[in-house]
Formats: C-alpha cells, sequence, structure tokens
C-alpha cells in the first residue's frame, strides 16, 4: 500500500510555482500557518516593484542540505535554472562569499573575511551553525552567470529556528551590488597597488598573510612562506646614475620577478627598495623560490640610457611553521632578520635559517 503525504492543511494555497517540502510534508500547524504568513509577505512586498529577490530557504538540524521553499522569478531567471534546482545552481555559481564586520578590527575600521568556493564547501555546516547562533544573515556574493557575466549579490536574511520540527528558516532578500562592488575594487586597485611598479603595496601583504594563515589553520595547506627582499647597494644606483634609473631598475626588476614567479605566487612592493613575496610550502621551498627569483635577477641584463646597472638582490626567507602561534607580525620579523643576515655574509644570496 502506497503512503500519501500529509496534504496543506491551510485555507490559502501556496504559490503556483512551490516547489517546497514544508506545506505538503509531515510538519507541524504552526510552521506551515508561519509559511504561509511569510509567503503572504512576499508577494505584498513583489507587487511593490522593490529591486529585490525575496527567498525562503530551509534545511533540517542534522542534514547537509539547503533547499527553498520559495526563491523570486527574478533571481530563478538571472541563474537561468527552474525552481526545483535554484539552490544546486545557485551554491554552483558562486565564485567567493564576503562578510564585512565593523569597528576597530583593522586599519580602515572595517574587516573584510573572503571565503572561496573551497572553503565554503568545507565549511558549510559550520556557517550554518554561526548564522543560527547570530540569528541573521549578511554577506556578499561573487557569482558566475551562466552567460558569462559576473554579478554581486548581497544577501540579508532573518533566521528562524523552529525546534518543534528541527528545521530552520532563512527568509532574505537578495540585492544586486555588482556597481558598488566594482567601484570598490576599483578603489581598492587604486588605493593598493605601487604606482611605480603595478606591484600590490604593503598593506595588500597583510590581507594574503591573513587569508594563508587563516588557511593553514582550517587545514586547507600544510605550511607557507614569507619572503623579504632587498636590492643590493640600491642607494649607489641613484648616486651614480641618478633617481630616474633608479626607478627603472625598480620597475625592470618587479617585471622580472613577476614573469619568474608561478601563477600561485604572490609578489609585492614592501616600500622603498624593498619587495616581499608569499609562496606555499615550508621553508625549503621558500627557498627554492628565493633562489630562483635572486639568479633570475643576477642573470639579468639591467641597463638605462645604454648604461649598464648590475643589479642583485638578496633574501630573506621563513615560513609559518616557524612561528609560534602563525604570529603575522613575528613573520614578517624573522624573514627580516633573515634578510639582514643575508646582506651581512656578501648579498646576492638567500638566507632561510638564524
Amino acid at each position: 500500500m502506497n503512503e500519501t503525504k500529509p496534504m496543506n492543511t491551510l485555507n490559502r494555497q501556496p504559490p503556483a510555482n512551490y516547489v517546497g517540502r514544508i506545506l505538503y510534508g509531515d510538519y507541524s500547524d504552526a510552521l506551515k500557518e508561519r509559511i504561509d504568513t511569510i509567503f503572504a509577505s512576499t508577494e505584498a512586498a513583489e507587487k511593490c516593484g522593490l529591486p529585490i529577490m525575496p527567498y525562503l530557504a530551509a534545511w533540517h538540524e542534522k542534514e547537509n542540505i539547503i533547499w527553498y521553499e520559495y526563491a523570486a522569478p527574478r533571481f530563478v531567471e538571472l541563474l537561468n535554472c527552474t525552481s526545483v534546482n535554484v539552490s544546486r545552481v545557485f551554491r554552483d555559481s558562486i565564485l567567493d562569499q564576503r562578510i564585512y564586520k565593523y569597528g576597530e578590527l583593522s586599519s580602515d575600521g572595517v574587516e573584510e573575511k573572503v571565503l572561496t568556493r573551497q572553503q565554503l564547501s568545507g565549511q558549510r555546516i559550520d556557517l550554518r551553525h554561526e548564522v543560527q547562533k547570530k540569528g541573521q544573515v549578511e554577506a556578499i556574493y561573487q557569482v558566475a552567470l551562466p552567460d558569462g557575466r559576473t554579478i554581486w549579490l548581497k544577501d540579508q536574511a532573518s533566521i528562524e529556528i523552529h525546534s518543534q520540527d528541527k528545521i530552520s528558516l532563512s527568509l532574505g532578500n537578495l540585492t544586486d551590488v555588482t556597481k558598488e562592488m566594482e567601484q570598490k575594487d576599483l578603489l581598492e586597485k587604486i588605493g593598493y597597488f605601487d604606482d611605480l611598479t603595478g606591484l600590490p603595496r604593503r598593506k595588500i601583504l597583510e590581507r594574503i598573510l591573513e587569508v594563508k594563515i587563516g588557511e593553514r589553520h582550517r587545514g586547507y595547506i600544510k605550511d607557507f612562506s614569507f619572503l623579504l627582499i632587498d636590492i643590493d647597494f640600491f642607494k649607489s644606483v641613484n648616486d651614480t646614475h641618478g633617481h630616474q634609473a633608479g626607478d627603472h631598475v625598480l620597475r625592470e626588476l618587479a617585471s622580472v620577478m613577476v614573469d619568474a614567479k608561478r601563477k600561485e605566487d604572490e609578489i609585492g612592493r614592501y616600500g622603498g627598495e624593498e619587495f616581499y613575496a608569499v609562496c606555499q610550502g615550508n621553508v625549503k621551498s621558500g627557498m627554492d623560490f628565493a633562489e630562483r627569483l635572486r639568479r633570475t635577477v643576477a642573470d639579468h641584463t639591467f641597463s638605462y640610457r645604454d648604461r649598464k646597472i648590475p643589479t642583485t638582490i638578496s633574501i630573506g626567507v621563513a615560513s609559518a611553521s616557524e612561528i609560534s602561534g602563525q604570529d603575522m607580525a613575528h613573520l614578517i620579523e624573522k624573514g627580516d632578520k633573515r634578510l639582514y643576515l643575508a646582506k651581512q655574509q656578501g648579498r646576492n644570496m638567500v638566507i632561510g635559517s638564524d
């Protein structure tokens, strides 16, 4: 004998495109009445023509699956999918999630936490527990659309926990904030990238190290290394050939090192004639990378107005696994100490130990 699912006990009919589980599932009348109330409010909001995409998501307490009780037609059309698979398509379209915390958490008063798609996948249950505790969601998602465009969607939602049914609801709105985020990225590029070399400035190093420390703490990477790089006898370049020649060397050196790095490596300008680099792996991997940079620079011919300018670099290398507590300042300090040793011991060399 086939079992029949409990029917909707409410007078109101759900939306025609309803593909949820609760109204036709074995759940309490109180939960169904709450869903019905939310649907009525959502319909009223959409009739006002507001530039929002309301949704109602739900999940069981012990399951790793989120489904939509309702998703705005505009949201479904944007993802070029159906109401049935909108949850999966949206999840697979997310490139990263950004959460902003306000207060005295950084020099700008705003802390930005970025999670990649891979990181989100690995932390989905933990993040769900976190929003349950907070009772709300506020995040921005970078989303790749089927038509090739990349957009930004701001998600604001309140969380309800229905203990009797062991169900949590997320009632929220998605808003397209692509223009605002593109403007933000533009301002960051202007403020965070060095005008002379085009490399990331020192302030970006802090973000890179924060991300790497977080990835190592969560087990995504085993170790990473920090390199502090200094041009040998750079003052004499300016004194002998002039500051324009010095600027030319800085620009060309940046280009040479960028060409020598791997895609996953980071290189930036620390300040003056100093540069930094970050790579995955322990101190040996860092030293291999540093030695490749050192040789490439030493073998390159630097010249300005047909005058050759012999140029070499010294590098100090330190890895996160060497630092107690993975403290960013201590990591930079150890790299700086080893750079000093490289310069003391003759320059044009790499030092990765004390």
